[in-house]
C-alpha cells in the first residue's frame, strides 16, 4: 500500500476496459481511484459499446478446440495486417499477455468467456476471439462492474474529469486535478493510468486526422475529445499512428446499433443503391467504411438470407437491429430492391452472380475467396452507413503500458490504454484486426497494474 500519500496507489481515468487495471491492482492490495466523467458510462462508453472479442493467443479454450495458436502467430497475423507498420514491441507484449488476460478474466473475475468458432474474423488466422454470451460489451462491462463494486479497495467518483496530471521535480507522477460537480480538487498518487479512449468524438482532430471519414458517422462514447492527448502533451509525452482508426461499414440506419460483420462472412455481401457490389466486403469491417464513402456515397445494404440470419443471432446486436425493424424482407431479388429503393436490375443482377461465385461457378471479380454458402431464398436487407468507431492512435507506450516522452524515456508512473495509447493497428484503418480495440484497452491496464504493484520498477 501507499505510504507516502494519503491517496490512492494508483488514478484511473476512465471506467471502461480501465476498470481491468483497478480490479487486478486491487487484487495485488493497492488502493484505487476510478474517475469517470460520462454519467452515462455504461452503455454509453466503447468498452460498453463493443462486441466483447477479446483476441487471446494460445488461451485454455483454444487448446480444449484443437485450436494450434500462440502469441507468435498472432504477432505474424498483426504485421501481415498492418504491413510491417506497427510497433512491434508493443504487438508482442499484447500478444504475450493475450491468453493470460482472458485466462484471468475466467477465473479471477468469474466472466463466463468462450472461444468463437462459428466464423473466423477478417486477418485472424486462427479462432482466438473469445467473448460472453450476447457477444456485448455492455454485458461485459456489467460484470466488471459487479466486480468493481464488490472491492473495499476500489473507489469511483462519477461523474468527474481528471484534468491534469501533476509531476515532482523529478519527472515521476505526484498527483492529479480532478473535477466534478463538487468543484476541483488535487488528489495525490505516484500512478494514473490514462484509459479515456481516443479522439473520436472532437471532431477538429478528426478532420485534422482522419480527413477521409470525417464525414461519416461517430459511433462511440461522447466522452472520447482527446483527453489523454491533451495530457500528455502538457507533459512532453510522445504520440504516434494518430491516423489509424477503427471504421465499420455495417451501422444500421435509422437505429444507430450495429449490424455484425458476421452477416457477410458467413456469407453475405454489400450493395449500393445501383445494386452492385464496389468491393471484397471481407478484406475487413474497419476499411470497409472507407469503401463505402468512396464507391456507394456512405449509402449500402448488406443482403443476407435465413440461414445468415439465423447465425447471426448469438450477437446481442443483431437481434436488436432484427427487433428494431432494421431487416426488410423479399421473396425475391426484385421484390427487395423495390421494397429498398435499390435499382432493381442491378441488385437482380448481382444476386444471380453472387450464388453463381458462391457455387464455386466463377471467380469474384473483386476478389473475394471467401464465401460460406450461396444466398437463396427470402432475401433480407440492412441499410448501412460507414462509421467512425473510434481512433486507434494516442500516446506512446511501451510493454508495461508506461507513456513515453518525446524522448522515448516512460515519464514515471504515467500510463495508457485503449484509444489513449498508440495502438496495435498501423496506420489508417486496414491494419486492424477484430480485438485490437479491446486488447489494449483491458490488456494495457492488466499490465500497467502489475507495474504498479511491482513498484513501478522493470525496464
Amino acid at each position: 500500500m501507499n505510504t507516502e500519500f494519503e491517496g490512492p496507489d494508483l488514478v484511473v481515468a476512465g471506467a471502461g476496459g480501465g476498470l481491468i487495471a483497478a480490479l487486478r491492482a486491487a487484487e495485488l492490495g493497492r488502493s484505487v481511484l476510478v474517475v469517470e466523467a460520462n454519467p452515462r458510462f455504461k452503455r454509453g462508453n466503447n468498452t460498453s459499446m463493443s462486441t466483447a472479442m477479446i483476441p487471446g493467443a494460445g488461451s485454455r479454450w483454444q487448446r480444449e478446440a484443437g485450436v494450434a495458436d500462440s502469441p507468435e502467430d498472432f504477432v505474424a497475423d498483426v504485421l501481415k495486417k498492418t504491413g510491417g507498420t506497427v510497433d512491434e514491441e508493443l504487438a508482442r507484449a499484447l500478444a504475450g499477455v493475450s491468453a493470460r488476460l482472458v485466462e484471468w478474466m475466467a477465473d479471477h473475475l468469474q466472466m463466463p468467456l468462450s472461444l468463437v468458432t462459428d466464423f473466423a474474423y477478417p486477418g485472424h488466422s486462427q479462432f482466438r476471439c473469445h467473448t460472453v454470451p450476447g457477444r456485448s460489451g455492455s454485458a461485459m462491462l456489467d460484470m466488471l462492474l459487479a466486480r468493481v463494486n464488490a472491492s473495499e479497495l476500489i473507489d469511483v467518483l462519477v461523474p468527474a474529469r481528471l484534468e491534469h496530471v501533476l509531476l515532482a521535480d523529478d519527472g515521476s507522477v505526484r498527483g492529479v486535478t480532478v473535477s466534478s460537480p463538487d468543484g476541483t480538487e488535487e488528489i495525490p498518487t505516484r500512478a494514473v493510468l490514462l484509459a479515456t479512449n481516443g479522439y473520436g468524438a472532437n471532431r477538429e482532430l478528426v478532420r485534422e486526422h482522419l480527413p477521409e471519414i470525417a464525414g461519416a458517422t461517430y459511433y462511440g462514447s461522447e466522452e472520447s475529445t482527446g483527453d489523454a492527448l491533451r495530457i500528455g502533451r502538457e507533459l512532453g509525452a510522445a504520440s504516434a499512428f494518430l491516423d489509424s482508426y477503427q471504421g465499420h461499414a455495417g451501422l444500421a440506419s435509422p437505429s444507430a446499433m450495429l449490424t455484425t460483420w458476421a452477416t457477410v462472412m458467413h456469407g453475405g455481401f454489400l450493395v449500393n443503391e445501383a445494386g452492385q457490389r464496389y468491393g471484397d466486403e471481407t478484406m475487413g469491417y474497419s476499411e470497409y467504411a472507407r469503401e463505402s464513402v468512396e464507391h456507394a456515397a456512405g449509402r449500402s445494404w448488406i443482403i443476407l438470407d435465413q440461414r445468415i440470419y439465423d447465425a447471426c443471432l448469438v450477437f446481442q446486436d443483431f437481434v436488436d437491429v432484427a427487433e428494431s425493424g432494421g431487416i426488410h424482407w423479399a421473396d425475391d431479388a426484385a421484390s427487395l430492391a423495390e421494397s429498398c429503393g435499390i435499382e432493381p436490375s442491378g441488385l437482380v443482377e448481382t444476386v444471380r452472380q453472387v450464388q453463381s461465385i458462391a457455387s464455386a461457378a466463377g471467380v469474384d471479380p473483386w476478389g473475394r475467396a471467401a464465401w460460406e454458402a450461396p444466398v437463396e431464398g427470402r432475401l433480407g436487407a440492412v441499410f448501412v452507413e460507414p462509421a467512425l468507431f473510434h481512433t486507434q492512435g494516442g500516446l506512446a507506450v511501451d510493454g508495461h503500458a508506461r507513456v513515453l516522452s518525446e524522448s522515448a524515456t516512460p515519464i514515471t508512473g504515467l500510463y495508457a490504454s485503449g484509444g489513449a495509447a498508440a495502438g496495435i493497428s498501423g496506420h489508417g484503418p486496414s491494419g486492424y484486426l477484430a480485438g485490437n480495440g479491446l486488447l489494449p484497452a483491458l490488456g494495457l491496464p492488466l499490465l500497467a497494474a502489475e507495474h504498479v504493484a511491482a513498484g513501478g520498477t522493470g525496464s
